[in-house]
């Protein structure tokens, strides 16, 4: 009989479900993908069922279940904040109470309770620490047998941020620093006041501070206002919060606006407001703070394990601007992060920690390949289900036994403008869609970003987009050394391929930068000439990796614009029901289910009931 372990991650938020058999990591996936709750932090119910059928496994034959953290101890953090913060706080203290006696004091209870729902066996449930599952996931799939690692979130029970080595199937953690002094917690702090939504908004922070004037004084004044009244930055790379500024300990706020709009002289943002100048010089003096603290963490993890590797995971390592310069750094010679770095990739770590440490199991790592299966690890799709959803919708298609016709036609396709929906094998486990569930277009095309925004995504106009390259011309577009499978690294766009800036660029205003054409490549170029590049491996992904490559045969460019197949504020899609859906709600103009080709204008326009555009909440 095969070991089986089930990691789970909920009641936060990315919910999520993954499975290990024999120490092989076969299946893993986001609640949010089944329930269409975008973040949904309930119990991974359909996610669980899903990674269990996908192993073939019974959940009274499991090994165990692993949790990705320790809620009693979480209890127990919030328990002595309050105490400390006494007489503060003392009304979100009552109001919250009941909740966290429910959810926190009895989650064991109420995890038992889910698990009862999927077998009548009691299985042992295990719970690693939160920064233990982070390093877990980031360190045993990586293709090292030694690395540092380093781990940065909001808040876990009580750690913030770990430093760790780890070699074969042992894992130390070496330094911690604890809750309320947080670099996650600090950078969605700044996502609020910007007017951008905590836990999901963070990543349109990253996204902005580009349009801000790295040499206006607004720029330099926030920096130093920052450094000097809410944060004090060690030369180790630990910070030391200021929780006069800050609300997100004992209140119901992450940040005490009058007192930030005293220090930092602009009022907190409203939601879905104009963007000026000054919350983007605000955006980048938060990004340039973020960067420094992780480049100084970076060479304290380097002096304290001495290793040449270094593997991320946790909430901010999905910053893939701090990503790219520790990279160009230089402080490690390899770099390797969890595509599914957040709280969903908790559920993966869990298991390889249980796997691990608590069976001792040893660890084969594989030199130079991660044992991630480049991230698709959700359900797939048969011909039948496909025909099924098209019949149900009434829906026409051309369908292409050949897959080199299809390569053909949908090249051709790209290369007249349009934009296509492109659905193929199993789901991305992680925020990114990686070539699965991916809407995709030309880069060349200066029109394609605007077009992606506002007719696809129905999204803010200044977010970028990011390039599939295919993995041979990495360096013929970008200046990256090395592979970039999970879309993890912000970096420069090549001299070669760019144009001059005009005269006082960094003076326009947003749109004028933005849509100035800065490169032979406009579409996937950022306001800083930066791009946040996914490398396409021919072996991992040969469907994806032959479609850029026929591309690439008919217009010399072997890269296409890449994004998440869904709108704002929806789940990446799952089954090609959603994939069929989100087509026929946008101006996307192809669809692409596996061999299926649906074209929009031979679509008879389907009755919708729903309200979409409000029942997807904006992230």
């Amino acid at each position: 009989m095969p070991k089986a372990i089930l990691g789970i991650s909920a009641y936060y938020h990315d919910s999520a479900a993954a499975i290990l058999v024999d120490g092989e990591i076969i299946a893993a996936a986001h609640e949010e993908r089944f329930t269409r709750k975008k973040h949904d932090p309930s119990f991974p119910i359909n996610a669980a069922k899903y990674v269990l059928d996908e192993a073939g496994i019974a959940y009274n034959d499991l090994t165990a279940v692993a949790f990705y953290d320790k809620p009693y101890i979480k209890f127990e953090r919030l328990l002595e904040t309050y105490h400390s913060f006494v007489p503060k706080g003392l009304i979100s203290f009552l109001s919250a109470m009941p909740v966290w006696i429910k959810e926190k004091l009895f989650m064991k209870k109420m995890l038992n309770d889910e698990l009862a729902k999927l077998g009548d066996k009691k299985v042992p449930v295990l719970f690693p620490e939160h920064h233990l599952s982070h390093a877990a996931s980031a360190f045993y799939p990586s293709p090292f047998e030694e690395a540092a690692i380093l781990t940065l979130d909001g808040v876990g029970e009580w750690a913030t941020t770990t430093i760790g080595h780890g070699k074969g199937k042992e894992i130390q953690i070496l330094r911690e620093l604890d809750f309320p002094h947080s670099l996650g917690l600090l950078y969605s702090a700044f996502t609020y006041y910007c007017g951008f939504k905590v836990n999901s908004g963070e990543y349109k922070l990253m996204g902005l501070a580009p349009y801000g004037n790295p040499q206006a004084e607004q720029t330099i004044t926030f920096k130093k206002k920052i450094l000097e009244h809410f944060v004090d930055m060690r030369e180790d790379g630990s910070i030391l919060l200021n929780m006069a500024y800050f609300d997100y300990a004992t209140g119901l706020k992450m940040a005490k606006d009058k007192k930030w709009e005293q220090v930092l002289g602009i009022p907190i943002r409203k939601p879905e407001s104009n963007l000026t100048q000054e919350y983007m010089n605000l955006a980048l003096a938060i990004q340039m703070i973020t960067e420094d603290v992780v480049l100084r963490l970076a060479k304290t993890t380097q002096e304290l394990t001495n290793s040449r590797n270094i593997v991320l995971a946790g909430g901010v390592a999905l910053n893939c601007v701090s990503n790219g310069k520790l990279l160009k750094s230089g402080i490690f010679d390899d770099i390797w992060i969890q595509p599914a770095a957040g709280d969903a990739g908790g559920a993966l770590g869990a298991a390889l920690a249980a796997w691990h440490i608590w069976k001792g199991e040893e660890r084969n790592a594989v030199t130079g390949q991660d044992a991630m299966k480049g991230a698709y690890l959700g359900p797939d799709f048969s011909a039948r289900d496909i025909e099924k959803v098209a019949r149900k919708s009434g829906a026409k298609y051309h369908y292409f036994e050949d897959d080199n016709q299809l390569y053909e036609r949908i090249s051709d396709i790209l290369a007249e403008g349009n934009v296509v929906g492109w659905f193929q094998g199993r789901m991305e486990y992680g925020p990114r869609a990686l070539g699965n569930r991916s809407i995709i277009g030309d880069a060349r095309n200066p029109e394609m970003q605007k077009k992606m925004n506002l007719k696809i995504k129905y999204r803010e106009g200044f977010r970028p987009f990011a390039p599939s390259v295919i993995e041979e011309d990495i360096q013929e577009y970008f200046e990256l050394p090395t592979k970039s499978p999970y879309m993890l690294l912000v970096v420069p766009v090549n001299e070669k391929r760019k144009t001059p800036e005009p005269e006082g660029y960094n003076d326009l205003e947003m749109y004028d930068r933005l849509y100035h054409l800065r490169s032979d490549i406009p579409s996937i170029t950022h306001i800083d000439y930066s791009a946040r590049v996914q490398s396409v491996s021919r072996d991992v992904n040969p469907r994806y990796w032959n479609l850029i490559n026929k591309f690439k045969e008919k217009t010399g460019y072997g890269l296409l614009v890449n994004t998440s197949f869904n709108v704002r504020g929806e789940p990446i899609v799952c089954t090609p029901e959603d994939g069929y859906r989100c087509f026929m709600r946008t101006e996307m103009d192809y669809l692409v289910l596996g061999n299926y080709v649906f074209d929009k204008k031979e679509q008879e326009k389907i009755k919708d009931d729903s309200n979409w555009q409000e029942e997807f909440e904006l992230d």
